[in-house]
This record gives C-alpha cells, sequence and structure tokens, in this order.
C-alpha cells in the first residue's frame, strides 16, 4: 500500500513542500530511504521503527521503501522522523481514517522521533510556518517545544503534540488542531529605533528576525571592498 504524508524542508531561510512517499509491500523484509537523504535522515529508519514498536504498535515484517520528493534536492535533519511513521503507520493499516486523504492534503508534519515515541523540538519551525501559509496550508503538526515559535504567524491551525500517540488520535479524529489566534506582533518595543531605520538590507533583517524569534545563533561577517 502506498501512503503519501507532506511535510517542509528548508533551502536556506526558504521552505519548500516536500512529499513522503511510503511503500509497503511483500518481500524481503526491508527498509529503505531515497530521495538524496542526508545521514541524520538515513538514521531515521531506526528511531520511527523504535518509536512504532514502544507505541505498542507491531510492524509485520515487509519491505519499507520511503521516497522523498523532490528527489534531485539533498534532505538534511531530523524533522522528517514524523511524517515517515506516518507514513508507514498509514501504508501498513495501522491508522485507518475515512478521511484520511483530506487530512493528509491540508496538513503537514514535521518533528523528531525519540526512541520512546516522544516528538522532539527541531530547527526552523519559524521560516516553515512562513512558506506554509504562502502555499495555502492550513494545519501544522509540530513538537509542543515549538509551539511559541509558531505562533509568531498567524492564520495557521496549529497541533503541538507530545508523542507518536498524540499524532495517531489527530490521524483518526480524535483530537482537534486550535486555530492560533495570539497575536505576538502587537507587543509594543521598548527601543529608541528598530528595523525600520535600516534601508535595503531585507535579507540580513529577515536572517536576524528568524534568529531572534527561534532563539538561534547568528554571525555576521562584513566584507570590505
Amino acid at each position: 500500500m502506498l501512503a503519501i504524508v507532506r511535510s517542509m524542508a528548508l533551502k536556506g531561510l526558504d521552505g519548500y513542500i516536500m512529499s513522503v512517499q511510503v511503500d509497503v509491500s511483500p518481500g524481503i523484509p526491508s527498509f529503505a530511504i531515497v530521495g538524496l537523504p542526508g545521514t541524520s535522515v538515513k538514521e531515521s529508519k531506526e528511531r520511527v521503527v523504535t518509536a512504532i514498536k514502544n507505541c505498542n504498535i507491531h510492524l509485520q515484517s515487509r519491505k519499507i521503501l520511503v521516497n522523498l520528493a523532490p528527489a534531485n534536492t539533498k534532505k538534511e535533519g531530523s524533522m522528517f522522523d514524523l511524517p515517515i511513521a506516518i507514513g508507514v503507520l498509514i501504508a501498513t493499516e495501522n491508522v485507518v481514517n475515512e478521511n484520511i486523504q483530506k487530512i493528509l492534503k491540508e496538513t503537514i508534519f514535521i518533528g523528531e522521533l525519540s526512541l520512546k515515541g516522544t516528538i522532539e523540538k527541531v530547527n526552523g519551525v519559524l521560516p516553515i510556518c512562513i512558506e506554509a501559509k504562502k502555499l495555502g496550508i492550513k494545519k501544522v503538526v509540530l513538537p509542543k517545544d515549538n509551539k511559541r515559535e509558531a505562533e509568531a504567524v498567524q492564520g495557521l491551525e496549529l497541533l503541538p503534540v507530545e508523542d507518536l500517540e498524540e499524532v495517531i488520535m489527530f490521524l483518526k479524529g480524535e483530537l482537534i488542531p486550535n486555530e492560533n489566534t495570539k497575536k505576538l506582533i502587537n507587543i509594543k518595543p521598548n527601543y529608541n529605533v528598530d528595523f525600520s531605520e535600516v534601508k535595503g538590507q531585507e535579507n540580513v533583517k529577515r536572517a536576524l528576525e528568524i534568529a531572534a524569534a527561534g532563539g538561534h545563533n547568528c554571525i555576521l561577517i562584513r566584507f570590505a571592498r
């Protein structure tokens, strides 16, 4: 059986839709990931299988093939653990819902899995949510620890989750995401100067905003001409 789950990847500071295609078929038991996966992505198969097992779900011995599309772009990071696990669960019919295709069409999934099945914090949530809104995505399932960062983007239905079992409940229609209504942009600044006084440098200003919102490190280097 084939399952297609949508996620997002980053290219610099820009996000783009990524399709996680999971095919499960009879054959010699194996688990392969293709589509230019980086080392951390290749290792996700071990985290996915163990996390599913520790959620008391038994996976029968099958041939599992995961394709990360577009296949001509290298994928890095651990944020694809969750969509891969969801694809495996749907393709093996461990998650069944008559509305599953509608849910998958309007939702993106990001998150790293621990061996216990908990959803760990990932980097780059803010630019991912910004791009998701631009592309018309309605719902984002993400780690609970990334909730505050994602709330900076208005108009998305966020579902912060703690573990894989909560995601399974959502896919079965037993857990409903809440529309984000918090307006962080209305916080009044306490500074005498801000970016409005800086002409140009749009890429630099955006990088600093994302670093500040996500609590990331940032270094600026000026090259003299």
